[in-house]
């Protein structure tokens, strides 16, 4: 490589990093914001990246207004849904769970993020404690990770016996056309990213003290272990790619466009429409002239430090 090369591909680098950094400083950012009110006077964005992230954060909010359609219409119809959300370390899953659980009411959208089974549950039939938390009518539930984990980390990692992978390709179509006919419709998203992009988002997991924790040290061994998971990938679609559930691919070395993809995408997948609501009226308070406010002691108030 020559040395023009390599300047170039420095440079190309650390300009990921800082969009990396950009992104990390717009998480933070979007519940603060709306498009009424969003300008950034901010120096170190230029005129076009400013621009450009205004109209990333005005989709945004349009299409999470969708999803509000979507979730009253889920309730209003008594819709179950379920959304399955794969993909390598660092490829963006949670970043999107996020965005579309936003403005959304927990109590009918809800996200289940399974910790690794313990010594009971891996003496249950796998999909056990999966079906636990399955929606009931009018939900919506949000899988980051799911019973795909047999089909990635399980394998990749060695947790899994050969006979309990290939017992798990052969019952995972039967599940979840079983789900499919009890009325739970499937999505199910694979997070694509590219190698160098998840080089450079772990490195920025290491240079963050805010992001640390989100390294594990089967993140790390994920990342030493990139081919075996791309065969795994590729093995898992090919075989519960089912016309009942099939996968989408998400391109997700970008963000922002992995995000609004995703949540367009979904919404193009319900026949959701707009449910008529009643105008809300806010109720007159009613006083009592014997009502006396009881004051609260000095002890008990938070100090004003800001």
């Amino acid at each position: 490589m020559s040395e023009h090369d390599t300047r170039e591909s420095m440079h190309t680098r650390q300009r990921r990093l800082e969009e990396d950094l950009v992104d990390a400083y717009d998480e933070e950012l979007e519940m603060e914001f709306d498009d009424r009110r969003f300008e950034s006077d901010d120096l170190l964005f230029t005129r076009e990246r400013r621009e450009a992230r205004k109209r990333y954060f005005q989709e945004l909010f349009r299409l999470q207004g969708e999803l509000v359609k979507l979730q009253d219409w889920v309730v209003d119809t008594g819709h179950r849904l379920v959304v399955i959300f794969e993909g390598r370390d660092a490829a963006g899953k949670g970043g999107a769970i996020k965005r579309i659980t936003q403005r959304l009411n927990p109590r009918v959208c809800r996200v289940a993020a399974l910790p690794a089974p313990n010594n009971r549950e891996r003496t249950q039939w796998y999909f056990q404690r999966y079906v636990a938390h399955l929606p009931a009518g009018g939900e919506i539930v949000l899988f980051d990770r799911s019973w795909y984990n047999r089909a990635g980390v399980e394998r990749v990692m060695g947790f899994c016996s050969d006979d309990e992978y290939e017992e798990f390709f052969r019952s995972v179509p039967e599940f979840e056309k079983m789900l499919v006919r009890s009325g739970i419709q499937i999505l199910k998203y694979w997070f694509s990213i590219t190698d160098s992009e998840q080089e450079v988002r772990f490195q920025n997991r290491i240079n963050d003290p805010l992001k640390q924790w989100k390294l594990s040290p089967m993140d790390l061994e994920s990342r030493r272990r990139w081919e075996a998971y791309t065969a795994a990938k590729e093995e898992m679609l090919q075989r519960t790619h089912i016309p009942e559930a099939p996968w989408w691919v998400v391109q997700a070395v970008d963000k922002k466009r992995a995000r609004l993809n995703c949540i367009h995408h979904l919404l193009s997948q319900v026949p959701y429409q707009e449910v008529s609501r009643k105008p809300v009226e806010l109720p007159q308070r009613v006083h009592h002239e014997d009502y006396i406010r009881r004051p609260v002691p000095e002890s008990m108030i938070v100090p004003d430090i800001y």
